[in-house]
């Protein structure tokens, strides 16, 4: 296969429609858009107008709240970590902090924090030390004989 052989399925592109080329295009003149009116100008962006009517998204009620200075924490699974310590990327008999977590690369970067779930299966004894962790997560770390450290905040 060289280059100049590949081609697309057929049928999988369309040529574009030329607008305003004249009678014989078919879509000549006016281009499709009728006579007058805003929607016939050019420049004309009216997403979620509805003639003076208040719009749907102003007549709906506001709901909930964002805090403004909520942390965000950097997730990991359990079974990403166990993944990692069987092909030997990472130590389990040394203890686990969130620096040798994004050394290793299973974290990009810490946030606010490293939090530990429980999603995969434990089996190597680790010793973890992170900002947070579900229940879940420090029950199977300790079920199979580690421990799971949770920094307070």
């Amino acid at each position: 296969m060289k280059l100049h052989e590949l081609s697309d399925n057929p049928g999988a592109t369309k040529k574009r429609m030329r607008v305003g080329r004249g009678p014989g295009s078919g879509k000549g003149k006016t281009g499709g858009r009728g006579i007058k009116g805003q929607k016939s100008r050019s420049g004309v962006a009216i997403k979620g107008y509805e003639g003076g009517q208040m719009p749907l998204y102003q007549r709906l009620p506001k709901r909930g709240f964002n805090k403004p200075n909520a942390k965000k924490y950097a997730v990991i699974n359990l079974g990403l970590i166990q993944k990692f310590v069987d092909a030997k990327k990472l130590d389990a008999s040394a203890p686990i902090t969130e620096d040798v977590l994004v050394e290793t690369g299973i974290v990009r970067r810490k946030l606010d924090g490293i939090r530990v779930l429980a999603k995969g299966d434990v089996t190597a004894k680790l010793d973890l030390d992170v900002t947070g962790a579900s229940k879940a997560a420090v029950e199977a770390v300790e079920k199979a004989g580690g421990s799971l450290k949770v920094k307070s905040a």
